[in-house]
């Protein structure tokens, strides 16, 4: 229960001469109660009231969660509630879809004069703007969690996320005039051809015999390995197994934000941690390619068996920062389109579920549910759906001898 006023104050004269006055209020339990004041005139007290009742007020504002301006609440919130209980970048996508979409819009607005429409307006405004469906939809969580919490708190009457559901994707992409394709089709991958291309471009060498780009077998070891960027530059000389043709993946690199506390300041920072879930600690088979890639980067820089395998240049982590630049400077000069690292991932999968055509004429493949192993998927639909880019052109003349 909040505190509230019952008077303004009442002043009156005592036998004695002197003046008083009270101001009764109730307090956070529901017991009513009284301030008394004192002093030599009526307008004295009268003053010490009028002083008291203006400090009450401001401080029921202060505590009243619905009249702060969101930007205030939700911005304690996110460090209070959120920041302990995520990962740091989780808890940056949080605080950059705030301060990016949230904000800028429904900032100024009070918690609680914050109503449906003002939602809806705010998801149409972001779509219409052409931003990216998963921008918005995280945005859209952000707020869905923050309010669920006000109103479950009961520091809000009503949630206004209530009746306002995420707009349909299909609907979202309608809007802005783009196809609503299904996952596996909007898979990004490598063909044959670029990847030769990705190759020749990763061994270029300078007049002096000097490989033109750092690290640069590091990504050819992706596309043979499937690692995710954060486990490859977390591996250590000391996780692979060439004897065994083998890599195990333990732990893995995260960039985020350098924060004092939850106060962002200037700058990222690496930070070391596990895997992205449990299924992501695995063992990863070696291809003759994926071992001789290990042999360049070892050859290229080696600092001993407890530091990683792609280092920097003081035999520390890689910042992923940095290792996605050189990547796409490698795609430019080769003359592919951009594609994002996750593609090498999305590449490897993709070969090992549609198969290579074999000398002979066969297609050697793998199921969905070794591949998922491979990548350290929880489940195959994982894999299928998000992973694989389907080959259409494997139909081609399969229904001969099926006419009805």
């Amino acid at each position: 229960m909040q505190r509230k006023l019952l008077t303004n104050g009442n002043a009156f004269k005592r036998t004695d001469g002197r003046w008083c006055g009270v101001v009764w209020y109730m307090d956070e339990h529901g017991e009513r109660k009284r301030k008394s004041f004192s002093g030599t005139t009526k307008q004295a007290v009268n003053r010490k009231m009028t002083e008291y009742v203006s400090e009450f007020e401001n401080q029921i504002i202060d505590s009243d969660e619905s009249k702060k301006k969101l930007k205030n609440s939700m911005q304690n919130w996110l460090q209070v509630f959120k920041f302990p209980s995520v990962e740091p970048t989780t808890y940056d996508r949080c605080e950059c879809s705030a301060k990016n979409q949230i904000y800028p819009l429904l900032g100024d607005k009070a918690v609680g004069d914050i109503t449906s429409a003002d939602i809806k307006n705010f998801l149409n405004h972001w779509m219409n703007e052409g931003y990216a469906y998963t921008t918005v939809k995280k945005a859209y969580v952000v707020l869905n969690e923050y309010f669920r919490y006000l109103y479950r708190e009961e520091l809000i009457p009503k949630n206004p996320m209530a009746n306002v559901e995420m707009i349909k994707k299909s609907n979202f992409l309608s809007a802005q005039n783009k196809e609503n394709l299904p996952t596996n089709e909007a898979v990004t991958i490598f063909t044959a051809e670029e990847i030769e291309k990705f190759k020749e471009e990763c061994f270029k060498c300078w007049g002096n015999g000097k490989r033109l780009y750092q690290q640069s077998a590091a990504y050819i070891l992706m596309l043979n390995t499937g690692l995710r960027t954060g486990e490859l530059l977390g591996l250590l000389n000391s996780d692979i197994d060439l004897e065994n043709k083998t890599l195990t993946v333990r732990q893995g690199v995260k960039e985020v934000s350098r924060r004092n506390g939850t106060e962002f300041t200037s700058g990222r920072e690496i930070k070391i941690g596990k895997p992205k879930s449990t299924a992501s600690k695995r063992t990863v088979p070696l291809n003759k390619t994926a071992i001789e890639m290990i042999e360049e980067l070892r050859k290229e820089a080696y600092f001993g068996e407890n530091t990683p395998l792609v280092a920097d240049e003081n035999g520390g982590y890689t910042k992923p920062v940095n290792f996605r630049k050189r990547y796409y400077r490698i795609l430019k000069a080769a003359g592919i389109e951009t594609k994002g690292l996750h593609s090498l991932r999305h590449t490897f999968a993709t070969n090992l579920v549609n198969g290579i055509k074999q000398p002979d004429g066969s297609i050697k493949s793998l199921t969905p549910r070794q591949v998922a192993d491979l990548l350290g998927h929880s489940t195959s639909q994982i894999t299928e759906l998000y992973y694989v880019r389907k080959d259409t052109s494997r139909l081609n003349g399969i229904t001969e001898g099926f006419e009805m």
